[in-house]
């Protein structure tokens, strides 16, 4: 294949320029990936148990950003889970829970709104509803019995966009399309 390529191109420097450019777009492209990263996570010791602080870095693409302002809703899941290790079987799942918010966007008040559960909250912006929702404060996630001296443990956090819960023609196109696979590593 390569002797054909040489053919066509009897001036190997416009190969060298194409193949720069092509480099070039795909790094482009990698550097302006939005999607969600975990910044920071952390077990807090408190009286009644243990507490999840996080902080997530969200970055909406183009696709979501405008299906959010047409009207639907993004549900986001906060999923977290404590594993113990152990050496002579498959590792136990002790813990997992979630958490559900949801994001909407309200065109005669222009504002952005996040439901959590039964609470809500409003606003202005979407860059401050992003913001909102990408910090995870004092949010207990397990009790201190739960936990056993002298064991190790293993805790993971992550959040993502629960397509399941998008309306049936977003959850076709989802399946179709990653634009809609968006979310953080655990």
């Amino acid at each position: 294949m390569t002797a054909f390529i040489t053919r066509c191109f009897k001036n190997n420097s416009l190969l060298v320029v194409l193949a720069t450019l092509a480099l070039l777009f795909a790094a482009v492209a990698e550097a302006q990936a939005e999607d969600i990263e975990v910044r920071h996570a952390a077990l807090v010791a408190g009286e009644e148990g243990y507490y999840l602080e996080a902080d997530f870095e969200i970055a909406l693409n183009v696709t979501l950003e405008e299906a959010l302002n047409k009207g639907v809703p993004l549900f986001f899941q906060l999923e977290f889970e404590l594993i113990r290790p152990r050496w002579y079987w498959l590792d136990e799942k002790v813990l997992n829970t979630q958490q559900q918010y949801r994001l909407s966007y309200n065109t005669l008040t222009r504002q952005y709104r996040i439901g959590v559960g039964s609470l809500y909250r409003n606003f202005d912006a979407l860059a401050e509803a992003l913001d909102f929702l990408s910090r995870v404060r004092r949010r207990q996630v397990l009790e201190s019995r739960i936990l056993t001296k002298g064991n190790t443990y293993m805790a993971g956090v992550r959040m993502r966009l629960d397509v399941t819960q998008l309306p049936k023609p977003f959850q076709l196109n989802a399946l179709a399309s990653g634009e809609w696979n968006f979310g953080s590593e655990w």
